[in-house]
């Protein structure tokens, strides 16, 4: 709940500290004595608009603080968002702050750290909410019916399992969804692995066999000139012609020479050696090049064979990749795929399987949830309607109305299939009919007034244990109402703060006099300034105030308000 409240030169405000504890807190004042205004701040506080305009004359900032202590549920899931963004400080306690400078620009902050407005809204709306007369207030937001009948009914246990199972059948159905995308295009896919597969395991290729195949090439269509040149080192090396002796007959005669001449001078033996080591060489070379001479052929078929095989190589290669060693990794991907494609529509069969029993479990699941609430609906819409009773429309009715959507692959109730999500597969809308003859109609299309303010009171009360937000606040829900209802929307109102605290600002004595808290906003001109003035009323004060709301301070008046409070008193004893 809202423990302390601070605005500083906000509109005509100055400085005001206020400090607020649990149950009914009422504010009374004059027209325009900045009762909404502080209510304004507070929407801003909590993630409204923040404007320069709002800003008091001749101050460059407008700031507003809210310190916020947490309890229950409230607190788990405020705790969790402040932990998340790294914010959290006190477990039981939060500060937010709004500020707005002059140039336009605002800050917020939680817990003195600097944040977005977005987030400052998300806490916000977790621990205020804000009831005017020309706002759209949160009973009307339909999509927010449907937790508050749940929380009302009680469904936790039946709706987390439901949610458990919805997860499951999601998760099947995104396996399905990919299988089933998959194999949208398997024909061509099939007949394309298939094809790449084939193509690549017909060449039957060796790693290396392109670099062997193109020194193949190089010799074949170079035979002529190989053969030419190798029988005419022969020639020179070891035949001769008539001209010129052979090189090796020449050599011969170079070691025969030095081995005469080694004889007679030993230092030279050495020399003689490598002289004849030089010819066994030499012999050795004509040797090898007389083999090579056989192996050499002019085969221009072999040559075409190779010259086909390189280019089949090279197709592979563009096709599939640079090296014959990525080609077969290639071939092989192919094959693995080709192979998860044939297993996939096995596969597909088997989460078919599983979709139909899942989708008959959360049928199951799905339609005991409906049950339970639609008990659960009836009793809140004759607990409603005797809260309209006391509030003096016993001719208004509520209902919730209860709608489904067909949709061809959603749940197989009774009556065919239904559209679903993770809440179920009711959609709900709360329905009034504030006068006879009007006919039900959705609770966002009913008039404005005081049957609005009587309506939400209503829910408000028979929703209280429902709505997780602590602190509720109303701006004039009195409108329209006389000061015969003025007493019995009071008490509902002192009811509702025994389970949230409850900011009400009101024009009704009546209504006032069953406040916790009594607050009086007063406008004061003070050193030429005007400024809003708050005064917590408690004894002959809070006499007077109530006093003069009846009308000229009097005897009367002031008996009028003392016999007010002690009926406050005593119905809320009662």
């Amino acid at each position: 709940m809202l423990t302390e409240l601070r605005i500083e030169n906000f509109a005509i405000i100055d400085r005001l500290e206020l400090e607020f504890g649990p149950g009914l807190i009422t504010f009374t004042g004059e027209t325009g004595a900045g009762k909404s205004i502080i209510m304004d701040a507070l929407e801003m506080l909590l993630g409204g608009r923040a404007e320069s305009g709002v800003i008091r004359a001749q101050a460059e900032r407008a700031v507003v603080e809210g310190v916020f202590k947490l309890s229950g549920l409230t607190r788990q899931a405020v705790n969790e968002i402040l932990k998340r963004e790294d914010l959290l400080d006190d477990e039981n306690y939060v500060t937010l702050t709004r500020e707005v400078r002059r140039e336009g620009r605002s800050t917020a902050r939680i817990n003195g750290s600097t944040v977005n407005v977005g987030l400052l809204r998300e806490v916000g709306a977790l621990l205020v909410d804000i009831h005017g007369q020309t706002e759209h207030l949160s009973l009307l937001d339909t999509r927010s019916h449907l937790t508050l009948l749940d929380r009302y009914a009680g469904t936790d246990t039946l709706l987390n399992a439901y949610r458990q199972t919805y997860q499951a059948l999601q998760s099947v159905r995104r396996e399905l969804g990919e299988l089933r995308a998959a194999q949208s295009d398997a024909a061509r896919r099939i007949e394309m692995y298939t094809f790449q597969v084939e193509e690549i395991e017909a060449a039957r290729l060796k790693p290396g066999e392109d670099e062997e195949l193109r020194k193949e090439r190089d010799r074949l269509a170079n035979a002529e000139t190989l053969a030419a040149n190798a029988q005419e080192a022969i020639l020179l090396l070891d035949e001769g012609t008539p001209d010129t002796p052979a090189i090796s007959d020449q050599l011969g005669q170079v070691v025969s020479a030095l081995a005469s001449l080694a004889r007679v001078d030993s230092s030279k033996a050495e020399l003689a050696a490598r002289a004849e080591a030089l010819l066994e060489n030499l012999a050795d070379v004509a040797h090898e090049l007389r083999d090579y001479l056989e192996t050499i052929e002019y085969n221009p078929k072999r040559l075409e064979q190779v010259e086909d095989r390189l280019d089949l190589i090279h197709r592979l290669m563009r096709k599939y990749g640079g090296s014959i060693e990525a080609v077969l990794a290639f071939g092989a991907n192919a094959r693995k795929q080709l192979e998860n494609i044939t297993g996939a529509a096995e596969k597909i069969q088997e989460l078919e399987a599983r979709e139909a029993v899942l989708l008959n479990e959360l049928a199951t699941r799905g339609e005991k949830l409906s049950e339970q609430r639609k008990k659960a609906a009836e009793k809140l819409a004759k607990s409603i309607e005797k809260e309209l009773d006391d509030l003096k429309m016993a001719a208004a009715r509520f209902s919730v109305d209860f709608q489904t959507r067909p949709d061809p692959a959603g749940l197989p109730v009774t009556g065919g299939r239904v559209a679903f999500d993770a809440t179920g597969f009711d959609r709900v809308e709360f329905l009034v009919a504030p006068n006879p003859g009007e006919g039900l109609k959705p609770l966002a299309k009913i008039a404005s007034g005081g049957e609005t303010s009587r309506l939400m009171l209503a829910l408000k009360n028979v929703l209280a244990k429902a709505d997780p937000v602590p602190s509720l606040v109303f701006d004039e829900i009195d409108q329209g109402i006389g000061g015969r209802v003025g007493s019995v929307v009071g008490h509902k109102l002192w009811q509702l703060g025994r389970v949230h605290q409850v900011l009400c600002i009101t024009h009704l004595p009546q209504l006032a006099a069953f406040g916790d808290q009594h607050f009086q906003v007063q406008k004061v001109f003070r050193n030429g300034r005007t400024t809003t003035q708050v005064r917590h009323l408690d004894g002959d004060e809070r006499l007077l105030e109530l006093a003069g709301m009846l009308g000229e301070v009097s005897e009367g008046t002031l008996r009028s308000a003392s016999d007010l409070l002690q009926s406050a008193r005593a119905i809320s004893s009662g």
